[in-house]
């Protein structure tokens, strides 16, 4: 039963048409609500910041496709390429320009990236990363950290975050041990944690895998400490170096989370922002690492629609215009006030919280102590969230639907925006 005060007739008869036809009724984990209760929206169209559900709502969109629409929904320039682009044709299964310059968009922003080669999917650029990597240096050793989520890749689906944090299975039936008995799971920002493993197993590892500014445990930055150990570390013992920019390449700066914090990695992993909504992925570094991909090496990699030409025609059109329209200064203004305006009104109420927030990502923490880790963000309660959550709906705001993941602005919302969040905020945290 819906626990939301506003009537969603259409989405209710939806759901349960889907949940005849599709597992949970949802095609991803993320979208089944299973953290708040109640039953999802069914959307039908966005335009800008806004999402309008079946029902004919209105919310002011704070995931933004989990934080792919940078730019808003059916962006004019975007929908004029991708238009454009389907002309022409969907798909060739063969090279075509646009993908050169995709490439040549994504290795100018990121200067730690000189070569690129396009997937499907930001689980599929993990998966291949990570053979990549073990080919490389011909080590097994991943490292990664409890509540950073890369994917439903097998080796990386180990204390993840995401959905499989919000549904309580850090890791899947169907994932044999043998798959992960070569993934090292550590603590996000615990620098002696990842001296000890280096210091016990630094010649067995292949690489560290990480989100540079989390998003899949909420909104946990990295202190400048952990960036420097994983780097120094990497380099002294042979290690690959590997950012998850997943959800950040693109939206914290035009370089990615790498520019805003000076940090350069070996390979960076892409999607999201990179193919404009639609589907996408893609990982890049250093030349030399990349030429051992098939077939300018023998790491094999292939893909029928790696470089679709509808992603990469929707893909180039975002990237020209963050790169010649930088909204990254508005995003942060935006970000800045709001973060100010959620603290201001939380201690208002005197509710326990924390607001963690970079750039254009945010997550509001119903916790007293600061989150710096997967065990920091667990100790948060999930059921004052779930009120919040559905009180913020029934006020036309559309938050993630999991205390445990990122909120994003976009750069269509301005100041009225912001206002009528924080409205809705100051409102809600009286019912909680």
């Amino acid at each position: 039963m819906n626990v939301s005060r506003v009537p969603r007739p259409r989405s209710h008869e939806a759901y349960r048409r889907a949940q005849r036809l599709i597992p949970g009724g949802v095609n991803s984990p993320a979208r089944a609500f299973g953290a708040v209760g109640g039953e999802p929206p069914f959307i039908a169209r966005g335009e800008g910041p806004y999402l309008y559900d079946i029902d004919d709502h209105k919310y002011v969109d704070l995931i933004g496709s989990w934080g792919a629409m940078i730019l808003g929904h059916a962006h004019p320039e975007v929908v004029e390429a991708v238009t454009e682009a389907m002309k022409a044709g969907s798909s060739f299964g063969a090279p075509t320009e646009r993908e050169s310059e995709i490439a040549e968009l994504i290795t100018e922003a990121v200067p730690s990236v000189e070569m690129v080669r396009m997937v499907s999917s930001g689980t599929e650029a993990a998966m291949s990363a990570v053979r990549l990597v073990r080919g490389v240096t011909g080590r097994n050793v991943i490292v990664k950290f409890e509540g950073c989520y890369h994917g439903h890749v097998d080796s990386l689906l180990v204390a993840a975050g995401s959905s499989a944090l919000t549904h309580g299975t850090p890791s899947s039936p169907g994932v044999p041990p043998g798959c992960t008995q070569d993934t090292l799971v550590l603590r996000y920002n615990d620098v002696h944690g990842l001296e000890a493993a280096f210091a016990s197993r630094g010649r067995e590892i292949a690489g560290v895998i990480l989100e540079p500014v989390v998003g899949n445990m909420g909104l946990v930055p990295p202190t400048a400490d952990f960036l420097t150990a994983l780097r120094s570390l990497t380099t002294r013992f042979g290690a690959l170096l590997v950012f998850d920019e997943v959800m950040t390449g693109f939206r914290l700066a035009f370089g990615g989370a790498q520019e805003l914090f000076g940090a350069s990695p070996d390979l960076t992993i892409f999607g999201k922002i990179i193919g404009g909504g639609l589907p996408v992925g893609a990982y890049g570094g250093r030349a030399d690492l990349m030429k051992h991909i098939m077939p300018a090496g023998k790491v094999f990699q292939a893909g029928t629609l790696s470089g679709n030409p509808l992603a990469t025609a929707a893909g180039v059109a975002t990237l020209r215009i963050l790169r010649d329209r930088p909204p990254y200064d508005h995003l942060e203004h935006l970000g800045l006030r709001l973060e100010d305006g959620l603290r201001d009104l939380a201690t208002a109420a005197r509710i326990p919280h924390q607001v963690s927030r970079v750039g254009s990502m945010w997550t509001l923490f119903f916790t007293e102590k600061p989150v710096t880790d997967f065990d920091s963000a667990r100790r948060s309660d999930t059921a004052r969230f779930a009120r919040f959550f559905w009180s913020m709906m029934d006020h036309g705001i559309y938050l993630p639907c999991s205390q445990f993941e990122a909120a994003f602005l976009s750069a269509g919302m301005d100041e009225s925006h912001i206002d009528r969040i924080l409205h809705a905020a100051g409102q809600s945290f009286l019912s909680l």
